[in-house]
């Protein structure tokens, strides 16, 4: 990532680690105050999330891990395995004030529910905000914790997510199925 590692001692550092799940290796990156990034390893603009992950916070990326990473990788596994419905891994997102209350809104999208962009935008008190939500959910850089997946179009269809809309699917599908064997055929039904 563009240093040696003796460099890195001197320097603010970001790590990385790789993530293995069932829908496709993801990268994990975290400082010393939490999780910044969770990626797919194919998103298109990967390589501008990590040259604004070096410039917000001054910091060189260099593989490694701390207990951040290793936090998102066991409740990763437990998400995957229908173990778990939210997360408790400390996050650390830089942006801007208006991105920050669209990434609280999103985390308060109930699991295996859906909001359209509209719901959101009324959520954070701005129902004429639908684009600027979109735009900031295509911010966020922390896929899956951060539920992006869970906002659909207006009128029930998928649209953008950044891990591409197959991904999107799988992860509405095995939320539904996962809420399905908890809470029985009670689950209302949206489209997917």
């Amino acid at each position: 990532m563009g240093t040696t590692p003796s460099e890195c001692n001197r320097q603010n550092v970001v790590l990385i680690s790789r993530l293995t799940t069932p829908i496709g290796p993801m990268f994990a990156c975290a400082t010393d105050k939490g999780l910044c990034l969770l990626e797919f390893v194919d998103r298109r603009m990967l390589e501008t999330e990590f040259s604004d992950l070096q410039r917000l916070f001054n910091a060189k990326i260099m593989n490694g891990e701390n207990q951040h990473i290793e936090t998102v990788r066991r409740e990763l596994n437990e998400y995957f395995a229908g173990e778990r419905m939210s997360f408790t891994v400390k996050l650390d997102t830089p942006g801007t004030t208006f991105q920050q209350s669209v990434w609280q809104a999103l985390c308060k999208i109930p699991y295996g529910q859906t909001y359209s962009y509209q719901q959101q935008a009324e959520s954070i008190g701005n129902n004429k905000a639908v684009r600027a939500v979109a735009s900031a959910n295509g911010m966020n850089r922390i896929a899956i914790v951060i539920p992006c997946h869970r906002v659909i179009g207006k009128n029930g269809q998928l649209t953008g997510y950044g891990g591409g809309l197959e991904r999107k699917r799988w992860l509405l599908l095995h939320e539904k199925e996962n809420l399905v064997a908890v809470c029985g055929d009670s689950v209302s039904q949206y489209a997917i």
